[in-house]
């Protein structure tokens, strides 16, 4: 509770600061909208800025936007009039959800294994490919990458998709074409969490077999698999479970850039055309949702401690 009290007043500045900055942008979204129609007149362009409220002050257009948003109303889009808002993100969310637990799942699966094989064959040639594979993982920018994939497995070699979710006259519960088309957006998503697991569970890993509980756990005569698994990898996995809440943050907002590359029909491939287009209630209502997922997956993160160290208990 005292968690979700604390994700009140975040929530709120998030809301204020994103608002300023959209409304405070060069850029007018109803010239955008109107640009390019004959017979528009000023009056007609009056009209739609004053039923978006664009033609009142920014404080009472916060406190109006804020009221309603309580209400679960986040205005109507700009460019797409007769949507709301709201349902333009949240229609996206499956879809963003759906890419970023591909990359969680692959960070995990593969992050973590990598990490404990390179602590437990410290010097040996397969932890020098994992402490070079985190380094360059970590510094080889997302977008790069994923343009790299595109020439090499799409067009250069012709085995995955190069854009989209779904090829086009396939049926929607194809499965096997969906994840053609998630393999690289997901994988390039992962990329950097990967070589972040593979780092921490090295380093954490490293530092829990040297502790006087693993040997005393040896000289009891338990196997290496029982040590290793039982024993050394829950206390290693803590750290873990800390940086998940970042890794939740980063797939989020990571998933805009390969959105944009892969071109995959989620809330950040939205969120971008909206921010471009100055549709001020889709980049509201996306940032916000977007928002409300992070605080609860740092919610989530905190009771995963009780899971993972017997020391902590739920008050």
């Amino acid at each position: 509770m005292r968690r979700l009290l604390y994700a009140i007043p975040t929530l709120i500045g998030i809301s204020v600061i994103v608002f300023a900055i959209s409304r405070l942008a060069p850029g007018d979204p109803v010239q955008l909208y109107t640009f390019g129609i004959q017979d528009i007149t000023q009056a007609d362009i009056d009209r739609i800025r004053a039923a978006h409220g664009l033609d009142k002050p920014l404080p009472i257009q916060y406190v109006v936007w804020a009221t309603n948003a309580l209400q679960g109303d986040f205005g109507r889009s700009i460019i797409y009039p007769s949507q709301p808002a709201a349902r333009l993100i949240i229609e996206r969310i499956p879809n963003t959800i759906q890419l970023a637990v591909a990359a969680l799942l692959l960070q995990l699966l593969i992050g973590v294994p990598l990490g404990i094989v390179a602590a437990l064959n410290r010097g040996k040639i397969i932890d020098q490919v994992a402490r070079f594979f985190s380094t360059v993982g970590q510094a080889v920018p997302d977008f790069w990458m994923g343009l790299i994939f595109i020439i090499v497995f799409a067009v250069t070699l012709r085995l995955l998709p190069s854009q989209g979710m779904l090829t086009i006259g396939k049926d929607q519960w194809d499965i096997l074409d969906r994840l053609k088309h998630i393999i690289m957006p997901a994988f390039v998503l992962a990329f950097g969490g990967i070589a972040l697991f593979t780092r921490l569970l090295r380093t954490e890993t490293l530092e829990v077999i040297r502790q006087d509980y693993i040997r005393t756990a040896e000289a009891k005569g338990l196997s290496d698999r029982v040590v290793v698994y039982r024993h050394a990898l829950r206390n290693a996995l803590i750290p873990v479970v800390t940086a998940l809440g970042g890794v939740l943050t980063f797939l989020i907002s990571g998933a805009l850039v390969i959105e944009q590359v892969f071109t995959w029909p989620g809330v950040g491939q939205l969120t971008f055309q909206s921010a471009v287009a100055k549709d001020y209630p889709v980049v509201m209502a996306g940032v916000m949702i977007a928002s409300t997922m992070l605080v609860i997956s740092y919610l989530l993160r905190d009771l995963t401690y009780v899971l993972v160290d017997p020391r902590i208990k739920v008050g």
